[in-house]
């Protein structure tokens, strides 16, 4: 593990409720997002990412542009996406719009590549759906080369080939930190290794140390690659409250209209309270005071290794002021208690 543990925060731009109890507008909650990272920047938090969909219970479509807006108000905090859905987007324009956002940043853009996990971009975007993974294969080995030559020349099979190309405008310094995603896949961590990247584990249910085997066969193949070791991050949800008791009593309800809405899409069972429960105390799910979060987190650093941990802090329609409270703990707290821990 690297000597310092860096920590970000995550959002999907989810519809919050406002003080009538009723969902406020998608235009409301992308001008919140911004607010909220606004104060994660003023708590010296490292990281804030920004999710990309196409449906009415997430506000943000185009998280760049969101990110540009966050990057003209804030000094220090690192800005990407969580995730770019690389495999209906163009890799040619989604490189130019994070190396766009990372001149108006002055250096502080990252992307992080997937294939997202809802599908409402294939059809809105005119792609095919069958062809889901030969296109985040294609496409993501467009983006590396990019990513890593001044000049491009590429052939695939989505479009037409380029031949001595220039991308603009270019990284102004060093080259685009930019991570894969990953939610289980050893296929996608050998894809890391092969294109140099960062591994981000998205980690959003169960025992985080079921994903210490994509750990070790990460390591594994960047030293068979002869290649220096990459960063491993976490994404994973959580949320913080005073104590134990007022945390998972916010969360539940929210919690669980956004689990049983993604379960009926996805044959999922209705979620219960003892399921919530099992999930604080076993899984993936960092709820509670900041010193229950700290020792969830400085658990997960240690077992995994990692060099990031990423929250993500919106949970369905909670409220936007119970979302600022959650990143006010987070940086003033959690953080300095989980460096704390990860010293003795």
């Amino acid at each position: 593990m690297t000597k310092t543990l860096e920590f970000g925060l995550d959002t999907f731009g989810d519809v919050t409720i406002g003080s009538d109890r009723e969902l406020i507008s998608q235009p409301q909650v992308i001008r919140n997002v911004i607010e909220e990272a606004v104060l994660a920047d003023r708590h010296g938090i490292d990281f804030f990412g920004v999710g990309e969909h196409h449906r009415k219970d997430f506000a943000v479509s185009a998280p760049e542009v969101v990110l540009a807006a966050i990057a003209a108000r804030t000094k220090h905090i690192r800005l990407g996406s969580a995730v770019t859905v690389l495999s209906s987007d163009d890799p040619i324009r989604v490189f130019q719009r994070f190396s766009t956002l990372d001149a108006i940043s002055n250096g502080r853009a990252e992307v992080i590549l997937g294939r997202g996990s809802f599908i409402e971009s294939f059809p809105l975007f005119g792609y095919d759906l069958s062809k889901y993974e030969e296109l985040f294969e294609d496409k993501l080995e467009l983006f590396s080369e990019i990513a890593s030559n001044d000049v491009v020349s590429y052939r695939g099979n989505w479009r037409a080939p380029l031949e001595d190309q220039r991308i603009y405008p270019p990284i102004a310094d060093g080259r685009l930190k930019t991570w894969i995603g990953v939610g289980g896949s050893p296929e996608s961590v050998i894809r890391a290794v092969r294109y140099d990247m960062n591994l981000m584990l998205a980690i959003i249910g169960g025992d985080p140390a079921r994903f210490t085997p994509y750990v070790e066969l990460y390591r594994k193949a960047l030293e068979q690659a002869g290649q220096t070791a990459g960063a491993i991050g976490v994404h994973s949800p959580g949320y913080i409250a005073e104590s134990d008791e007022q945390a998972r009593r916010d969360l539940f309800p929210h919690f669980k209209k956004i689990r049983d809405r993604l379960g009926k899409e996805r044959g999922w069972p209705p979620v219960t309270e003892k399921d919530f429960e099992n999930e604080i105390e076993h899984g993936s799910l960092y709820t509670g005071s900041p010193e229950t979060v700290a020792r969830k987190i400085a658990d997960t650093a240690r077992t995994l290794g990692i060099s990031r941990f990423q929250m993500k802090y919106s949970a369905g329609p909670m409220a936007h002021d119970h979302l600022m409270k959650s990143i006010e703990l987070f940086g003033t707290k959690v953080i300095p208690l989980v460096r704390e821990m990860m010293i003795n």
